[in-house]
């Protein structure tokens, strides 16, 4: 018997209203990601590449179609059963969104303490976490002492830190340069391959698309394309 795929979503559609207008941000989209890929969802801005991520993560309810995460469609959900799924996606925004007030290793605990792991352990959790993204010298250092890049791999060892099923990566080198953009992704490459964890990365940039091992291209709400390693 076939094993469900980790994410399907089936005849895809979302529509919003602009005023009295319709716009229609997803026209149809149809996808089977299976557990350990990487895939780089590409398009320019209004492509509908944030729409389709926010439906992954369970932000968003489309108008029309199926979304499925481990055979479990998310479309019959209530707000309490989505708030559940969303708890074990790990997100990784542009802007980082780090607690100022906390140091690296304090970063990535919060979630754990959100979950109630014991302080010993998440505090070691943490520290590997922070050691396997590069920054076992920077643990004690609060978001304002760290670089862009620096900060941008906190946010991925507190996206890893409760074991999530997936990760969704939003733009995740647009606030930073491009030689420490490619340096953070052959970092989440390497993290992918080592942890077989599953990678959902959406980018404008066809240069940080093709550290993915599969390329969805997204244009006016559809896939246009699709290229694999």
């Amino acid at each position: 018997m076939r094993i469900s795929a980790l994410i399907e979503l089936l005849d895809l559609e979302k529509q919003y209203m602009m005023g009295k207008v319709p716009v229609d941000a997803l026209c149809g989209i149809n996808v089977v990601i299976e557990p350990g890929e990487f895939i780089a969802i590409l398009g320019p801005s209004g492509s509908g590449k944030s729409t389709m991520l926010n439906m992954i993560g369970a932000l968003d309810k489309p108008t029309k179609g199926v979304v499925k995460i481990e055979g479990v469609d998310l479309t019959t959900l209530n707000d309490s059963e989505l708030a559940h799924i969303r708890q074990k996606i790990g997100f990784v925004f542009q802007f980082f969104n780090l607690i100022p007030r906390l140091n690296a290793r304090e970063n990535v605990e919060l979630p754990m303490s959100i979950q109630g792991i014991s302080r010993s352990e998440r505090r070691k959790r943490a520290e590997e976490l922070l050691t396997t993204v590069g920054l076992a010298d920077r643990i004690d250092h609060k978001p304002s002492e760290l670089s862009g890049g620096e900060r941008q791999r906190v946010a991925i060892a507190r996206a890893l830190a409760n074991n999530p099923t997936f990760l969704l990566l939003d733009e995740p080198t647009g606030n930073i340069d491009s030689k420490t953009a490619k340096e953070l992704m052959k970092l989440i490459a390497d993290l992918n391959a080592k942890t077989n964890t599953t990678m959902i990365m959406i980018t404008h940039d066809k240069s940080i698309a093709k550290f993915a091992k599969r390329q969805l291209h997204l244009l006016d709400g559809k896939i246009v394309k699709e290229d694999a390693k």
